[in-house]
């Protein structure tokens, strides 16, 4: 029986999809890349705003239609948007044949296979899953309820994960939840409380990863600046780096997702000097205005946040900065956005994504009463979008002579790659030209920026090696 894996959203959910495809593979399955030629499709969703879950039921739509015109006997929704609606997406969504929550992940296989069968897969109620462990951290257990993505004293992965493509990079989590109680987001009710991975199991993770030929480690979770917040060290981060850059065939380490008023001086340092870390610094900023931040449950204003930026760029000049910020929530005035404006001026980051601001079932905004009005939101968002452009352009041209250390991922025609401040598939890529005869994807090599078209550069091959 062969089966394909889509997967939407992040690459947290990259992960989740690695990890089915290995227990399937276990299982007896056999992995195709194309839909059309699978027995079975599994979809793994995201449900994390509106455009998202549309996105989602196009594709299990799109699935569905594979069982006329292709080989599928069965489509099947998972991840994200599966776990938050359960029975109510199964009984909107009958093109689906089973929507599976992240308590089936472990026996995914046997699911499949009584699905195949013509077996009925009764899709659950969903539940807040930050009910399912206690609330003091310290207190939690991951191996004591299904948590996607994270496993549990395992010395070979190839039971338990398997690669889906043959990138030199590749997403590993840290942790899985979020204990952050933002107003917007409706994540940790459906993900469920924060759990942070052993760092033996990272590292056992990391080197199986290395040897399927991976060269850089992308280290994901919903909130890395609480690792091991659980596991009682709530600096274990510092200590975890070096271990992982030091494993033998990983030639870099990279961070996503820190939360900018929890990011300690110990933690900057760690990623801006470490050798065989990406200086690159993902922060959630979300807005900069004070009154807005405290609306969205969250902490911090432009002088918090330029002054964490000085810090990084005291230690790595050429560091990159990438963030979010969502824009017209509600109680939003017109200074507020000309505080996100000035600071987005101030802060020269990399990359910016702009979200308009839309409720999320659940949340506690959804529920506030000084909304702008959608036309409005709209606005504001493509105001706020063309700046991010002009901003980013700028700071890609800035960049210009710098010397950068590219990841090659495409030879296919143009050699392309990734400079330490670009993260995979949302922030630009460094196109190389001079000596490129011989490169092959996985090379680090060292170049020039000689030119940037918007936040992505041109750069000049010099040595062979870094």
């Amino acid at each position: 029986m062969s089966v394909a894996m889509v997967t939407l959203g992040c690459t947290r959910n990259e992960v989740d999809s690695e990890e089915l495809a290995g227990r399937l593979q276990a299982g007896g399955f056999r992995l195709v890349e194309d839909p059309a030629e699978a027995d079975t499709v599994v979809v793994n969703t995201c449900g994390f705003v509106e455009q998202a879950k549309k996105d989602s039921v196009d594709t299990l739509l799109e699935a569905a239609d594979l069982k006329e015109s292709g080989r599928a006997q069965a489509v099947v929704a998972v991840g994200c948007m599966a776990e938050r609606y359960g029975k109510e997406l199964a009984d909107s969504l009958p093109e689906a044949d089973a929507v599976l929550g992240f308590d089936d992940y472990p026996d995914i296989a046997a699911k499949l296979r009584g699905i195949l069968a013509g077996g009925h897969h009764q899709a659950h109620t969903p539940t807040d899953r930050r009910l399912l462990l206690p609330i003091t951290p310290v207190e939690r257990d991951a191996s004591s309820i299904p948590v996607p993505g994270i496993s549990v004293d395992v010395k070979d992965f190839s039971a338990v994960r398997a690669r889906l493509d043959d990138a030199p990079w590749a997403p590993l989590k840290l942790a899985s939840g979020c204990d952050r109680r933002c107003t917007f987001c409706a994540i940790p009710s459906f993900r469920g409380s924060f759990v942070s991975r052993r760092p033996s199991d990272v590292l056992h993770e990391a080197r199986w990863l290395a040897q399927q030929g991976v060269k850089e480690l992308f280290l994901v979770s919903e909130n890395s600046t609480s690792y091991g917040k659980d596991l009682g060290d709530i600096r274990l981060l510092e200590s975890l780096l070096p271990e992982l850059a030091a494993v033998d065939g990983i030639e870099r380490v990279r961070v996503s997702y820190l939360q900018p008023a929890e990011t300690r001086p110990g933690l900057v340092q760690a990623i801006a000097t470490t050798p065989g870390v990406a200086p690159y610094f993902d922060l959630s900023f979300q807005h900069a205005s004070h009154a807005v931040l405290r609306r969205m449950r969250r902490f911090g204003d432009p002088e918090s946040f330029l002054d964490l930026l000085e810090q990084v760029r005291r230690q790595a000049p050429e560091a990159g900065v990438r963030s979010n910020v969502i824009v017209g929530f509600p109680g939003e005035t017109e200074r507020d956005l000309e505080i996100l404006c000035d600071f987005l001026t101030a802060a020269r980051l990399d990359v910016t994504g702009v979200f308009g601001y839309s409720d999320e079932d659940g949340t506690e905004a959804a529920g506030f009463a000084d909304k702008l009005d959608e036309d409005e939101v709209l606005a504001r968002a493509a105001h706020v979008t063309s700046l991010v452009e002009e901003l980013t352009a700028q700071r890609a041209e800035e960049r210009i002579g710098e010397t950068v250390d590219v990841l090659i991922e495409e030879t296919d025609g143009e050699v392309v790659g990734r400079a330490a401040h670009q993260g995979p598939e949302v922030d630009g890529q460094t196109m190389l030209v001079g000596d490129v005869a011989g490169r092959r994807p996985g090379d680090l090599v060292r170049a020039t920026v000689v030119a940037s078209e918007g936040v992505d550069l041109v750069a000049e091959v010099g040595p062979a090696r870094v």
